[in-house]
């Protein structure tokens, strides 16, 4: 999706956006009803994340083209590198500071979860539950911190590029429970016809916010750029926008899907 606008630049911000008035940005492309790609222009996302960057785009008299760049673990690579400018939702853990500067506050909040087969649960409480189990999660991603550093030291994960490989596995036995994030993870299992081979297992691992990161390589991540950004997630942040966001992309990928088959 191309968001563009014709209104002329304050000389404050041109200053911060000099040769930047057109940025890029890419994510998880498995991530509704936050982000996905458009089954029209499979080269775009679409999504609640990206109605957040066309408000502000409009806010700040910026282009942002919000592009699809191969599985989350690419994505990531592609920011990290400067090829694209910047992440639409990323979770903050130390390693990534080291190559974005997170734009603060976050815009959304999410909760991780345990998906199991249906029919497969067994006793969880918490993180101790999951010892000597058999894990899968993505490659490269995060459910924050604490709990990256915990499953880094306790437990077994098995990481692959899509959550769609990473339910597979679990219906093939291979993983006794998924990690991943509970809406999108609902939305892909109806996607896949395995709603009723699916379940989720309560409390969440983390409940973590979705932030815009900048890379650190990317010449548009200017100080009053970062400025101008953070002002504006503090006013969206303060409204009912991110809520309106997630509800109307909710819909719209329901109805996208109403007539999804198993492949």
């Amino acid at each position: 999706m191309l968001l563009s606008l014709s209104l002329v630049l304050a000389p404050t911000l041109a200053l911060a956006v000099d040769d930047c008035q057109h940025l890029t940005a890419t994510g998880n492309p498995e991530y509704p009803p936050y982000l996905w790609r458009d089954p029209h222009n499979p080269q775009q996302l679409i999504g609640a994340n990206v109605d957040l960057l066309k408000h502000v785009a409009h806010q700040l008299d910026l282009e942002i083209e919000v592009l699809y760049s191969g599985p989350w673990s690419r994505a990531q690579e592609e920011v990290r590198t400067g090829r694209i400018d910047m992440l639409a939702g990323y979770f903050i853990t130390q390693a990534r500071q080291q190559s974005m500067d997170f734009i603060k506050p976050a815009f959304l909040a999410t909760p991780s979860v345990v998906w199991v087969r249906q029919g497969d649960a067994f006793a969880y409480a918490g993180w101790d539950d999951l010892k000597g189990r058999s894990g899968g999660t993505l490659v490269s991603n995060s459910h924050g911190q604490a709990f990256d550093d915990y499953a880094k030291a306790n437990l077994s994960l098995e990481a692959v590029p899509s959550a769609s490989q990473a339910f597979q596995k679990l219906l093939h036995r291979r993983n006794d429970y998924v990690i991943f994030e509970q809406y999108p993870g609902m939305a892909l299992a109806r996607t896949l016809g395995l709603e009723k081979s699916l379940q989720v297992l309560q409390p969440p691992v983390s409940s973590e916010g979705l932030y815009l990161a900048l890379s650190q390589e990317s010449s548009c991540n200017q100080p009053r750029l970062r400025e101008q950004l953070e002002e504006k997630m503090k006013e969206v942040v303060a409204s009912e926008l991110p809520a309106q966001w997630v509800a109307r992309n909710l819909e719209l990928w329901n109805r996208q899907h109403a007539h999804a088959t198993v492949p």
